[in-house]
């Protein structure tokens, strides 16, 4: 999946307060982050997406939108916007996938259960996936460090022939393979 093509699949969405046609390729020309997630109306999820939520901003300063995709209907999307805190707070698109199409494309989809494992993924913006993470759905994950991995694709892309070692941030040394460390950038 590292370096494949983001598939050309349209699902139904809820953003801002209706529901919409969307196509991930629609997001080519700025990163975008897709983050699969078992269910609606759950424990982990809302915690996961509420700490996105709450770092969508910073997100957007990085010039990247966020989309959030379970196999729920866009009507479980609303039901759970209206009645959770937590999703209330949520400004990206919620993205439904009751057929599991998108979830099986990313090879999030658990056949067994008709539900997606907990997988980010990280796509330039030439709609090419960069990053990819995937969970047992009884591991949260960390928005943070998804944002610190975007930053991170983000100066490689910027900065041809240098990459960036573990735990990497913005001002720290980076590396050129084959020669030492570049020096802070």
């Amino acid at each position: 999946m590292i370096g494949s093509q983001v598939p050309d699949i349209e699902v139904e969405g809820f953003h801002d307060e209706t529901t919409k046609k969307i196509n991930l390729r629609d997001y080519k020309g700025q990163w975008l982050i897709v983050v699969f997630y078992p269910a609606d109306f759950t424990f982990v999820c809302p915690t996961e997406l509420e700490e996105l939520a709450n770092l969508y901003d910073q997100f957007k300063q990085e010039g990247a939108e966020i989309a959030s995709v379970s196999t729920d209907t866009v009507f479980v999307h609303k039901a759970w916007h209206d009645h959770s805190d937590a999703i209330k707070k949520i400004r990206y698109p919620m993205l439904a996938d009751p057929t599991g199409k998108l979830c099986k494309a990313f090879g999030t989809y658990l056949d067994d259960e008709g539900l997606a494992l907990r997988g980010s993924f990280i796509v330039d913006p030439d709609g090419v996936i960069k990053a990819m993470e995937l969970h047992d759905n009884s591991l949260g994950r960390s928005a943070e460090e998804l944002l610190r991995k975007l930053k991170a694709a983000k100066f490689v892309r910027e900065n041809p022939g240098q990459v960036c070692p573990a735990n990497w941030q913005p001002g720290k040394n980076t590396l050129k393979p084959g020669l030492d460390l570049v020096g802070k950038i």
